[in-house]
């Protein structure tokens, strides 16, 4: 018989945002489950351990339930760590629930799938199956949102004290199912709805609970069922941008590309489509809402010139609060890379090799069996192009893409 596996939920979320908070406010009134709780905190002393310690009331005998986990975060160098705690705690058959607090500073996908292998669906047979994720609740700080995305010239400030708080923000943002927006009662009614319409295109189709001192229906955050790693990958909103602008653009040719993984920052994700249309204009997809905020789609087979790309990089536009998508560059035909900004921080990782550089015989074989593949290729480049989907406010569009264009080169095939 199959062992039932324990249900975890993952509270990611910046620096003070209030999810210790929460934790203590699940842990306080829950009722049905034995919880453990694992607690990632960056510093040598783990601090939100004996915080959530005593704000739960946690007895002596029942300190077991909390483990520490410190001096790194559980998405990268923690992550063997991590495994071993949940495997440990699944095999004193004391716990029915896992509760995980993530560091401010973890990217929660990486996370994600570390608990993904405990739950038997990556196939790897070496490893115990103990657990699913069951939720990944992300906590935002709705007066720091104002804050950091309330004005397009504020995402690029010089004098921010933390380092790439814009772009944590933004991938806890992109990355879960649940969105708890925490102290509402210290923003304007209007600065709420301003925030609200930058969370929607960042991620569209989360829940959003708008809370105050992340007070929640618990049914919202445990046993909720309501995760599946595809499904909340997939959800972001600039591959819904991408998605879109290729439905838009139906009646041109198209290609989908599949690359085996893309390196983000000093993490490797799963194996993504990225979608790329044979189309030499650019995308004129572009969503505007009553905030300024807006989307559009740059699209072009020519490659960039790498220094002319960094130098437009180094004055990257202040409006744009997230953009990424798929390059090619002129000193490298074979490779693709993922170009991916969000805030400050901004990086182009090799995504695999493209389609045409395979052996003539693989490409036939493609062209005959997948009439959308067939349907893009365009026969002197292939499947190599730019197609970059771009997330700000006030953004200027003709600026952009004329600024994209002078970094862009005839092909050298």
């Amino acid at each position: 018989m199959k062992n039932k596996l324990i249900p975890v939920t993952l509270l990611t979320g910046y620096l003070g945002a209030g999810k210790t908070t929460l934790l203590n406010y699940i842990l306080n009134n829950q009722k049905g489950y034995k919880a453990a709780v694992i607690v990632n905190d960056i510093g040598e002393v783990n601090i939100d351990a004996s915080l959530i310690e005593r704000g739960a009331s946690i007895v002596e005998e029942d300190k077991g339930s909390v483990v520490p986990l410190q001096n790194g975060c559980i998405c990268c160098n923690l992550k063997t760590d991590l495994m071993n705690q949940i495997i440990s705690l699944a095999k004193q058959n004391k716990y029915d629930y896992i509760l995980i607090e993530a560091s401010g500073i973890c990217e929660p996908m990486p996370i994600a799938q570390t608990i993904e292998m405990l739950s038997g669906n990556t196939g790897d047979r070496g490893i115990p199956v103990v657990c699913k994720l069951d939720n990944i609740v992300a906590v935002v700080d709705a007066l720091r949102l104002v804050d950091e995305f309330g004005s397009g010239n504020s995402l690029l400030k010089k004098d921010l004290e933390e380092h790439d708080i814009e772009a944590l923000l933004i991938q806890q943002i992109e990355f879960c199912n649940t969105i708890l927006l925490n102290k509402t009662d210290l923003v304007t009614p209007e600065q709420l709805a301003e925030v609200k319409a930058v969370i929607r295109k960042l991620q569209p189709t989360a829940k959003i609970i708008e809370t105050q001192k992340a007070v929640v229906d618990l049914k919202e955050v445990l046993g909720t069922g309501a995760f599946d790693f595809e499904k909340v990958y997939s959800t972001a909103g600039w591959i819904k941008e991408l998605e879109e602008h290729d439905e838009d653009d139906d009646d041109d040719e198209h290609e989908e590309h599949h690359h085996e993984h893309e390196e983000h920052h000093h993490h490797e994700h799963d194996e993504h489509h990225e979608h790329h249309h044979h189309d030499h204009e650019h995308g004129e997809h572009n969503h505007v809402d009553e905030f300024g905020i807006s989307t559009f789609v740059y699209q072009v087979r020519r490659p960039f010139d790498r220094m002319k790309l960094e130098n437009f990089a180094a004055n990257w536009p202040a409006t744009v609060i997230r953009s990424k998508g798929i390059v090619w560059f002129s000193d490298d035909n074979d490779a693709a890379y993922v170009l991916e900004q969000a805030g400050k921080q901004i990086t182009a990782g090799y995504s695999g090799d493209w389609m045409a550089t395979a052996p003539k015989a693989q490409i036939k074989r493609a062209l005959a069996s997948d009439p959308e593949f067939a349907k893009n290729w365009d026969e002197k480049y292939g499947d190599r192009m730019v197609k970059l989907v771009f997330i700000g406010r006030n953004m200027d569009k003709k600026k952009i893409v004329s600024d994209l264009d002078a970094c862009t080169v005839e092909p050298a095939l």
